[in-house]
């Protein structure tokens, strides 16, 4: 079977990439699916991952505090964050799961503060960090055009991180 790019959804395209180049950035035979790679261009961190709906490359950072996703889990499309436990559907560009430290949705909805199964109750005492928590907007995930040109993942990638 091919390797395929999935579809992103729209309006999630990445700033910069609409009229963006595309550039090879791994041989698709180095990606199997469920596998993560990070790619590092000058301060922009990319993840590229094989889901089962396709090829994706989105920030290589959770929506919620910026943690590295590459260092997470693939479960079909969905990544776990290494740091706080979201989950994000690489298909929709939504949280499946809040992160532990709740906070705000991508549509404003005040998510409160969780415990993974089996885990202490997570305290919040009141106080700058719990209105900071209280706060705190998870996003959606914004994407990067992909393209298998021959065996090779192509990324669409803006002017300042082509290079």
């Amino acid at each position: 079977m091919a390797v395929q790019p999935a579809p992103f959804p729209t309006g999630l395209r990445a700033l910069g990439t609409r009229d963006a180049p595309f550039t090879a950035v791994l041989d698709a035979a180095d990606l199997p699916p469920g596998a993560l790679h990070r790619l590092t261009r000058g301060d922009l961190d990319i993840l590229i991952a094989h889901t089962s709906a396709g090829v994706v490359a989105i920030d290589d950072r959770c929506p919620h505090m910026s943690a590295p996703l590459s260092i997470g889990t693939l479960d079909g499309c969905v990544i776990a964050c290494p740091l706080h436990s979201g989950q994000f559907d690489l298909a929709t560009g939504e949280p499946v799961q809040m992160p532990t430290t709740g906070g705000l949705d991508p549509d404003g909805r005040y998510h409160p503060t969780w415990s993974p199964a089996g885990g202490s109750p997570k305290e919040d005492p009141p106080g700058k960090k719990a209105e900071a928590r209280r706060l705190t907007r998870v996003r959606r995930i914004r994407y990067y055009p992909v393209r298998i040109t021959g065996d090779t993942i192509e990324v669409a990638l803006p002017a300042n991180a082509a290079g």
